[in-house]
Order: C-alpha cells, then structure tokens, then sequence
C-alpha cells in the first residue's frame, strides 16, 4: 500500500488514510452544520472515580481508538485521544447517527408530529412503489421492513457500493447521471417474507427516517437536530452531516461530532432525556426504548449472536444485561454505550480496519460490561 496516495473519496475509509478521514471528512464529502449554542454550552466536570483492574490504555490501542471517554454520574473520569483527534475535532460516528436520528423521531412524536404507526407512503408518497410503499414507521424505526437489500460493506460491486455512490461517499463515473439518495430509496424492492417478522439490518432504513423526519416536521435535518437536541442539551461545538448532490441528509451514517458531545447525548440519555431543568428528549420515548423491542425478531435476524440476549428499539441495541444497558453502534469502531445502573456512559470513536469486527465487537463488550461493574 502506498501510504503516500492523497486521501481521496476511493481510499477515505481505509487504513491508512482513515485515520485522518474520520475526522476530516468535510474535507472530503459535502457536509450541512448542525450548529450549537455556545452560551447555553457548559464544560463537562471532572470526576475522581478511576475504574480498577482494567488496562484501558493497553485496550484502546489494540482496538484502534482514536477517542475514548468515561462519564460517571456525569462527570469525566478517563479521556484518551489518538492519531491527531483532539477534544475540539469533529470525527464521523458513522451508524450511531442511526440512534440519534431515532431520538429526533422521538421528539415528532411527542409534538404530535409524527405517528410510528403510520404508512411510511403518507409521509413520503415517492416510495410507494419500493419496498417500503406497505410497511410502517414503527417497521423503520425497529429494522423489521421486508426489504431485499444486504448491508455487504466490502462488495464493490454490489447494491450497497451503489448506495454509496448514491449518498456521495465513493466517486462515480458520471455524477451527472448517478441517483442521488432519495432516488436510490424509491428502487429498493421487496424481499421474501411480511413486514415485522424479522430483524433486518438496512440502512437506507435510517437515511428513509431522516426523511420522514422532514417530511413530519417540514425542517431540514440539520436544522431540526440542531433546534431540537444539539443546542438545548448544551453541545459545546458545532456537530455536521454528510449530504448528497441534493442535500439529503446521510441520517444513517454521516453525523460527525466531538466526542465529549457524544458523551454528553449519552448522557442526557441516561438523565431521562434532560439536561439540568430542561426536558429535552421525552422521557417515555426513552423508557419504550429501554422497555421494549421483539425478542423473537431480533432471534430471527442477522446480529443475534452479537447480543444473544438482546433486542433492537427505536435503533437502538439492548444488550440484555443485569445492568440494562443499551447502546449505539457504528462501523469502524464506534460506539455509546449507556449503562443505568452505573451510572456510566462511554463514548468511543474509533478507525478501525474492518467495517465489521466481531471478535473486536465482543471484546469490546466484555470491557464495557467490566466497566459498569468496576464503579
């Protein structure tokens, strides 16, 4: 590998280069800021709890982590940065922006703006024809669409290098010609089987949510993440999503951010959705979350031996742990992973090698869960 190859739409997620894309990708892709409130910001405060026995430095090598931080009871108590990530660099958390884009859904929801009961056609008549023309909101949310798609991230060829091509993350022969990404959305066809049966990782699911999102709201994404969460909850820098040729918002997987700030949405989660006196997220969207999710669709599906104990909610993992933590997952290495018991929440960032990293994937579990008991 020539290592002295420019960084480029071709190479960005791939090592070595990654470890400089991820957190300077709006020098690469087009991106749209979600601006914070510098005075409503306020710096997170520093706690004397250390966890005990564990050789974080030693892990957080081994699995190629460019930003790691613990909260207890909301307050910093490790923090590490790597290959040229600092406390103010925004770096991509590819599909935890899934996650946060569900808690946005939330928000409609309580306002009265968005029924996840409905047709996913009454808020966006332009795939009616696709995959999701009979399926439901809740379908989207919870991964359950009967849909003929597979999330291969290594197949050049296949649908999901087309997907890329459609949201502008790998270069195109003829960007002229090529869908963009709420075009690429309509063509998505059905696959075997009924709606709501089986848990089915997709994520144009969360790119069709941030539309539906709009639609719901009458907002740009940006805008609305902006208004909604990321001032009110006190972000203390500016967060930003990858958009298309057309402006849409890459929902799944393009939100990049400090990760103190990631912390600090983990954060508001495990306060029940406030920050100081302000309800920012509602509290019951939060509760069905942590409450609910198919057990037998998530049994049926395609990350089970992940979280064998597990459920999926509103895009969101539930471990199935003594401790009922939950947590939001990226690939490449990212992670929120929110334990309540604890009173624990811990932000990763990451540019590892693979997309896909099971046997990193578990560990990284086992470490987090060791975490939780060690405070």
């Amino acid at each position: 590998m020539d290592t002295n190859e420019p960084v480029t739409l071709a190479n960005w997620r791939r090592l070595p280069w990654s470890r400089w894309a991820f957190h300077h990708v709006a020098e690469l892709v087009p991106v749209a800021m979600i601006p914070a409130d510098l005075t409503r910001s306020k710096p997170l405060p520093l706690g004397s709890a250390t966890p005990d026995g564990l050789d974080l430095d030693a892990l957080l090598q081994e699995t190629d982590t460019d930003g790691f931080l613990i909260l207890h009871d909301g307050k910093i108590v490790f923090e590490r940065y790597a290959n040229g990530l600092t406390a103010t660099i925004p770096h991509i958390v590819f599909s935890v922006s899934k996650s946060i884009t569900a808690i946005l859904a939330g928000i409609l929801v309580a306002r009265g703006q968005l029924n996840p009961d409905a047709l996913v056609r009454h808020y966006v008549p332009e795939v009616a024809h696709a995959a999701y023309g009979d399926c439901t909101v809740r379908h989207v949310l919870d991964m359950t669409v009967n849909i003929a798609f597979e999330e291969d991230y290594l197949d050049p060829d296949g649908a999901f290098a087309r997907y890329r091509e459609a949201m502008g993350w790998n270069p195109v022969a003829d960007p002229a010609s090529a869908p963009d990404l709420h075009d690429f959305l309509a063509t998505l066809p059905h696959g075997d089987g009924r709606h709501g049966a089986r848990f089915h990782y997709v994520s144009p699911n969360a790119d069709l949510l941030g539309w539906i999102i709009e639609r719901a709201s009458g907002v740009r994404y940006a805008a609305l993440l902006s208004a909604a969460i990321w001032k009110p909850m006190g972000a203390e820098a500016d967060a930003s999503v990858t958009i298309d040729k057309s402006g849409a918002a890459r929902s799944a997987g393009g939100i990049c951010m400090t990760l103190r700030d990631l912390g600090r949405f983990g954060e508001m989660l495990r306060g029940h959705g406030r920050v100081g006196d302000t309800q920012i997220v509602p509290q019951p969207w939060i509760d069905d979350i942590r409450e609910n999710g198919d057990v037998e669709a998530w049994a049926r599906g395609d990350l089970m031996t992940l979280l064998p104990q597990g459920r999926y909610r509103s895009q969101w993992y539930l471990t199935g742990n003594d401790h009922g933590a939950y947590c939001a997952i990226g690939i490449h290495g990212q992670w929120l992973y929110i334990d309540p018991k604890a009173s624990l929440v811990i932000a990763k960032l990451s540019s590892q090698a693979l997309p896909v990293d099971d046997p990193m994937d578990h560990r990284l579990l086992r470490a987090f869960e060791a975490l939780g008991r060690a405070f």
